[in-house]
Parts: structure tokens; C-alpha cells; sequence
């Protein structure tokens, strides 16, 4: 059975999926189609329902409940592992960030977004960019100030940028819970065994790139964009823990307490209650 999969280029997806697309390890007669995208075009994607199997920003999560189902493992969560808001003049760093900013942001419906509105409501005027293109559109003038993710966080101080704050430290402050930033979702219209076996695959996968670090390591290398190695295993590091391999009560309290927080400000509309593959 042949299944459509999505996924970032980046080092953390690539090192979680390794094994089971090259098929290092048994995936109980499933293989895999695999598409490349940044998190917000697999956002999109994810709206329209058109992959099987997805990486998206559990933002968007709370509108496509109803026709996905969160798998246990592949999941990103964890303790200083935010987005971060940065700017290229120094002068914001010490005044009221005011509502006529422009803000560069890499997706409506990430996750990244949606805390950036809370910590700032009155940041309204945003506009969505790639978000691997968001430290040079500061560096341009194109923003005044740009919400970034992934390998960036290593990379925006090298290039002469500020950071304004911490997003995911911003979170852990107010909720004492990891932050949680993106998920694997299987489609809830496959039969349920494959469902279930989508859980054991993907956490074995996990398994195997831990137990096997540099297994991956050219496959990874070839979709990091020329990525110096050690930003990369930096990244990995980052993004890639025990809440990869499984979600546990600690994940799944963080990401009911992210919808919580996002329904009680009216931020999403309320989700489906399981939002989970059953058994």
C-alpha cells in the first residue's frame, strides 16, 4: 500500500523519516510518496486534505481535527526551542513595539503566528514570506521586524539582527509547558489499522535515527541547503527529543493547553475533542 507523505527539507524531518521512506526498517507492507515543502505550504496542504500522511504546525491542527488524526510519535516539542522575533534596528529593542510595524511572518497558520498573537495582538500589519527568506527581508528594509524559525535561530546574529524575544521562552513562562510546534498527522479516512501501524512506524523510524545518528546523514545533507553540518545536528538536537518518539501525558497536556489558550481568545475555532489516532 502506497501512501502520499509530506514533509519539510529540514534537518528534523529528514532525520525522522530516514528509515522508514528507505525502508531501514519494517513498515508492515506501507511505502511512502514523498513531497518536500516548507511548513506552511504542508499547512495549506493540510486544509485541502491532500496528503495521506502530513508534518503541520499544530496552529493548524485545531482546523483540520476533523479530518486528521495526531499520531503519538514525530511530533515537535519541547524547552527552548521557540520562534524568535527579531529586528535589524537596535532601537526596538527598548520601546513599545507600536501596531504600524511590519512584521514578517513565515505563515498564518503556524504555530510561530499564532503565539506572536498573543505576546503581540497589536502586530497586526504581517506579511508571509518563506521563512528562510525573513532575515533578508530585514536586511533589506522589506519588514521592520520578522518571526523566525528553524536553522535561523543559529544563523540571524551572524548577519548583524536582534533579538526582540523569545517566543518559546515567552510560552514556557506563561504555562509552564513545552511549546509545542508541529505534529504528524495521518488521514482519518485511511482504515484504522493503517492508522495504528502509522504510529508504530513513525516511532520506529524515531527509534532507529537515534540508535543510528549518521545513518541519514546524506539524505539529510541533501536537503539542508548547504547547511554547515554542525548547524545541522544543532538543529536535530533542538527539534528531535523524547517528545518525538512519543507524545506522553507532559505533550499532550502542552498541546491542550496551546488550544485552550488559542480558543479561549477566540484565536481558533474549537476542535474536535479526540484529536488522536484511537488505540
Amino acid at each position: 500500500m502506497k501512501l502520499t507523505l509530506g514533509f519539510s527539507p529540514c534537518p528534523n524531518d529528514t532525520f525522522i523519516f530516514d528509515a522508514m521512506i528507505h525502508h531501514k526498517i519494517d513498515t508492515e507492507g506501507l511505502d511512502f510518496e514523498v513531497t518536500f515543502d516548507d511548513v506552511e505550504t504542508l499547512n495549506q496542504k493540510a486544509l485541502c486534505g491532500t496528503l495521506d500522511i502530513t508534518k503541520l504546525s499544530f496552529h493548524t491542527l485545531a482546523y483540520v481535527s476533523g479530518q486528521y488524526a495526531l499520531l503519538n510519535a514525530g511530533s515537535a516539542l519541547g524547552f527552548g526551542v521557540g520562534p524568535l522575533l527579531i529586528c535589524k534596528n537596535p532601537a526596538l529593542l527598548n520601546q513599545e513595539l507600536s501596531a504600524d510595524l511590519r512584521v514578517g511572518i513565515p505563515g498564518k497558520f503556524t504555530t510561530a503566528n499564532f503565539l506572536l498573537g498573543i505576546a503581540y495582538p497589536q502586530l497586526t500589519n504581517k506579511q508571509e514570506l518563506v521563512f528562510s527568506d525573513i532575515e533578508n527581508a530585514l536586511l533589506e528594509d522589506r519588514i521592520d521586524v520578522g518571526l523566525i524559525i528553524h536553522e535561523n535561530r543559529f544563523t540571524y546574529g551572524e548577519k548583524g539582527l536582534h533579538k526582540i524575544i523569545d517566543l518559546g521562552n515567552y510560552w514556557e513562562t506563561l504555562t509552564g509547558c513545552a511549546i509545542p510546534l508541529g505534529g504528524i498527522v495521518a488521514n482519518r479516512q485511511l482504515p484504522l489499522e493503517v492508522q495504528q501501524k502509522l504510529n508504530r512506524i513513525v516511532r520506529k523510524s524515531v527509534e532507529f535515527a537515534f540508535a543510528n545518528p549518521k545513518s541519514g546523514l546524506e539524505f539529510i545533507q541533501e536537503h539542508a541547503q548547504a547547511m554547515d553540518e554542525a548547524v545541522m545536528y544543532k538543529h536535530i538536537e533542538l527539534y528531535v527529543n523524547q517528545y518525538t518518539i512519543d507524545l506522553g501525558l507532559e505533550g499532550r497536556k502542552a498541546i491542550d493547553k496551546l488550544f485552550s489558550i488559542a480558543e479561549s481568545k477566540e484565536i481558533i475555532p474549537v476542535r474536535r475533542k479526540n484529536l488522536y489516532v484511537e488505540g
